[in-house]
């Protein structure tokens, strides 16, 4: 898991090197220092545990860092997202920046593509408000947790 963080930051930086909006850029690298901050615990963390063999506290902190970074990571994506709807330069072809761009705009084309198809919903309420339909706007998170079928 902690590992896996690594690969969070490294999606933060490439997203915040090429974010059009620095307040955006440098949210996203504050979250990302947290995710980094967060991976270097949990590791350390795990390798007391291992040593310890069974140290109840060592498991709670273990469970706790875990949970914290689960929550940094959502947080990340949140910024991401934010960073990706103000607009990105165009990295460089054939780059891990671009297929971080890509993926990005990747989910930025679905989401305009329901926020189409929410303005063109004719159902409205009582006061005359349009209905929104029950499904949510896509989300990184959401694309991120799918099933890797397009790889």
């Amino acid at each position: 898991m902690a590992s896996n963080g690594q690969v969070f930051v490294r999606f933060g930086h490439q997203i915040a090197k090429n974010c059009l909006d620095e307040r955006c850029a440098a949210e996203l690298l504050c979250v990302t220092e947290q995710i980094q901050t967060i991976s270097n615990q949990l590791r350390i963390i795990s390798r007391v545990k291992a040593a310890t063999a069974g140290s109840k506290c060592s498991a709670e902190l273990l469970v706790n860092n875990a949970q914290n970074l689960f929550q940094v990571v959502l947080q990340s994506l949140k910024a991401a997202e934010a960073a990706c709807v103000k607009g990105l330069r165009k990295p460089d072809p054939d780059s891990e920046e671009a297929e971080a761009a890509a993926f990005c705009i990747q989910w930025k084309k679905k989401l305009l593509w329901h926020r189409v198809k929410e303005a063109l919903n004719p159902d409205r309420d009582e006061f005359g408000l349009r209905r929104t339909r029950a499904g949510c706007e896509p989300t990184l998170t959401a694309m991120v947790q799918e099933p890797s079928s397009q790889n």
